[in-house]
């Protein structure tokens, strides 16, 4: 079980994908509309969710990554996030069926985790 429910819920696409290829050849007028129907649909998706919604999240930027080596530029997946409530792993992650992040936007994925405890905390 999580800390309260809590889940942590990461939205994921490469840039190397098929559909991100596919959107990033658009014209960029397409592109602009695909984007401005996909924003509304997301909006809309976190209205209908909204109680569940703990923290909206967003965009994520580029990476640093810190080692023992110290600090370097790094890439990943990891395009948003969201921290949302729900009463089990399962209902956090039928919350993101058909989310627009994949049906609408290239995205490929959103991966749900549980927030754990802190162990002795």
């Amino acid at each position: 079980m999580s800390a309260n429910n809590t889940y942590l819920a990461v939205f994921l696409g490469s840039k190397s994908n098929p559909r991100a290829l596919a959107w990033n050849a658009m014209p960029e007028a397409e592109r602009g509309t695909k984007a401005q129907e996909g924003i509304a649909a997301w909006k809309a998706w976190a209205e209908k969710h909204q109680a569940a919604i703990v923290a909206m999240g967003g965009p994520l930027g580029k990476t640093k990554k810190v080692t023992q080596r110290g600090v370097e530029d790094a890439s990943n997946e990891m395009g948003a996030y969201m921290v949302v409530r729900a009463d089990s792993h399962e209902a956090a992650a039928k919350l993101f069926e058909n989310h627009p992040h994949f049906t609408i936007f290239p995205g490929e994925s959103v991966e749900i985790m549980p927030v754990l405890p802190i162990p002795g905390g």
